[in-house]
């Protein structure tokens, strides 16, 4: 019995040894059939090429969304840090146009941190808005004599640009939120204008601010107040559905999103629970939440991009969003499928 083993394991052995080294050859012919063969070219922006992430040929992040006109505008950061380089390196904003929230059109960096002659640096997360038909761009920036991060808005007469600088100073800096003791706690700012054209501007990281808008948009209308919101760290979401806002927020880090509800965007907010989770292959986490043709959308970024996709060179991903009989929000599933063409 014992020969009969040892014979057995030295059968199985020799087998598998014939198995690996007959892959080893095949796995280098390959290689080798496939460095003689043209690279493989990047998707064309506007093919239909569905799946998450949504855009295949750029690293984009911190994604903001708008609907005008049956038509959906996407605004992301750009991450352009080097492969292996464990850093963020952000210095434009980029703008991708839908009809089906698959099919997606580029239009070649409407924004750059250079269109604000005041910052130095870090084209962070930011949101588009419309009214009175222009469109402002909320951006998130180092600023280049006040320490800190600062906020600076612009404005564009279409949602696709060029975009210049509103006012040409920011509208948050630093100095305005003397108590925070971090440089970059104005950050990620969320605009909403309520039914009565009440503008609102909710930005923050550890801290959530928020300040009334005069009608011109690039003006503060009152203090700034701020909100006291469950392990909150950064990127402040606010939109309404039937009647509730809803404001969501990363949380903790890695970040989750998770989401309170008011019947007032002035509160008070109660907090509800984690909304999406963490997506592993990227330390943070930055929400959209919009409606389209009678379906809403989550829109988020993760690192999934290969091979060199992470938390610095991360890729806007969207997923379905549904709500309960009581207004609170279903956990969102991510998945790598994203969503079906609009109809």
């Amino acid at each position: 019995m014992q020969t009969n083993l040892s014979t057995l394991k030295t059968s199985v052995r020799t087998l598998l040894g014939t198995r690996l080294a007959a892959l080893a050859g095949l796995t280098l012919a390959a290689s080798a059939a496939l460095a003689q063969t043209a690279p493989m070219a990047p998707p064309t922006l506007g093919a239909a090429v569905g799946g998450n992430p949504v855009i295949k040929n750029k690293y984009t992040a911190d994604p903001a969304a708008m609907v005008q006109k049956g038509t959906v505008y996407l605004y992301t950061g750009h991450d352009e840090a080097p492969p292996r380089q464990e850093r963020y390196v952000m210095n434009e904003w980029l703008c991708f146009s839908s009809t089906d929230m698959v099919n997606w059109t580029e239009h070649p960096v409407p924004l750059k941190v250079s269109d604000f002659s005041w910052a130095k640096g870090d084209a962070w997360a930011s949101q588009v808005i419309a009214r009175n038909g222009k469109f402002y761009w909320y951006a998130a920036v180092e600023h280049g004599s006040i320490k800190g991060k600062a906020i600076g808005v612009a404005v564009a007469d279409n949602p696709t640009g060029p975009f210049k600088d509103a006012r040409g100073t920011a509208i948050v800096s630093s100095d305005m939120t003397p108590n925070d003791k971090i440089d970059w706690a104005d950050i990620d700012p969320t605009v909403f204008v309520d039914a009565k054209g009440q503008g609102y501007l909710f930005w923050g990281n550890t801290t959530c601010y928020y300040a009334k808008l005069k009608p011109n948009m690039t003006e503060l209308d009152g203090p700034i107040q701020t909100i006291k919101l469950p392990q909150f760290t950064e990127a402040p979401w606010v939109h309404e559905h039937n009647g509730w806002y809803y404001l969501s927020y990363a949380s903790q880090f890695p970040e989750k999103i998770v989401y309170a509800m008011s019947k007032s965007l002035e509160g008070p907010w109660e907090y509800k629970g984690i909304l999406n989770e963490v997506a592993g292959n990227s330390n943070t986490n930055h929400q959209a939440i919009i409606d389209f043709k009678g379906q809403s959308y989550f829109i988020y970024h993760n690192g999934g991009i290969n091979p060199d996709g992470g938390s610095f060179r991360r890729s806007v991903c969207i997923d379905y969003l549904y709500y309960n009989k009581d207004g609170t929000m279903k956990r969102v599933v991510m998945t790598t499928e994203g969503v079906k063409a609009a109809k």
